[in-house]
């Protein structure tokens, strides 16, 4: 046999059959049992939440009165509007300038491969309980504790800095090419010099990116925390759908949706030039 018939009775044998890509769970009978118990929980989760279809249906006509009240958007106390917007800005930017200078420490610290295990185990746990806590939560228990306004919403960003910016800093430290740390430490170089010689000239990019995008979070989060108090053009919102003022409200959102977007194309833009 030719090779050129080989390979036409292996074309042949082959005719009607395709690839598939193999199930992530090869056993069958576990994977749609998994399938039935995720359904069985969706039915249940729905129930209950107590999801009420003629309580949906009957707030329809009051979102779409509402809709109608927020057309056109009552830009008349623009002073107003100002000043939450001007301090919602000042809380992002404070919280990040000192959040991301706190984070340093706390990353090193977090980093196996650079402190002794009591320390790195003390400084992980700090990043596990701040990453799980929400920024609102903690704002929460700030404003109980220091009083309403910009200075507990400063606070609250600052803390989720450190725990941002923190870990994803650690990792990086983790995962740094050794080759660099190993030739300070065979010149004698101490530990501060192998951290600004041998880890800082590997992680600053990545440091600056970091400290970007958590600013272009901030922005965001700034905007929210006012709900509870803790100052910010988020405030402003909340006193104004309490009174109805749903005109206002509405310029308010349209001014919160233009910080967020100018934000987003800064940021995007100035990781497009570092990176």
């Amino acid at each position: 046999m030719s090779a050129t018939d080989g390979s036409q009775a292996a074309s042949a044998s082959t005719r009607g059959r395709s690839w598939r890509k193999p199930p992530m769970i090869a056993n069958p009978v576990l994977r749609y049992g998994l399938l039935v118990l995720l359904a069985a929980y969706l039915v249940y989760a729905v129930d209950d939440v107590n999801f009420d279809l003629a309580r949906f249906i009957a707030g329809i006509p009051k979102a779409i009165d509402m809709a109608q009240q927020m057309v056109p958007p009552d830009f008349s106390r623009w002073q107003l509007l100002l000043d939450g917007v001007l301090e919602s800005l000042q809380m992002a930017i404070f919280a990040t300038a000192i959040g991301v200078v706190i984070s340093i420490p706390i990353a090193v610290c977090a980093a196996r491969n650079m402190v002794p295990k009591p320390v790195y185990l003390a400084a992980r746990g700090y990043l596990g309980v701040v990453r799980t806590l929400p920024e609102v939560l903690i704002a929460i228990f700030l404003v109980k504790a220091f009083g309403f306004g910009a200075f507990a919403g400063m606070l609250t960003l600052t803390i989720a800095s450190t725990g941002f910016v923190g870990k994803l800093l650690a990792e990086d430290i983790e995962d740094l090419d050794p080759g660099q740390v190993e030739a300070i430490r065979a010149t004698g170089g101490n530990w501060l010099k192998v951290l600004l010689f041998g880890v800082a000239p590997q992680t600053l990019p990545r440091y600056i990116g970091l400290c970007i995008y958590r600013l272009d979070i901030n922005l965001r989060e700034s905007t929210i925390l006012g709900i509870v108090g803790a100052g910010g053009i988020g405030a402003t919102l909340y006193n104004s759908f309490g009174r109805y003022e749903y005109d206002f409200s509405f310029a308010i959102l349209l001014s919160i949706i233009a910080i967020v977007l100018v934000a987003e194309w800064a940021s995007g833009a100035i990781r497009a030039r570092i990176t």
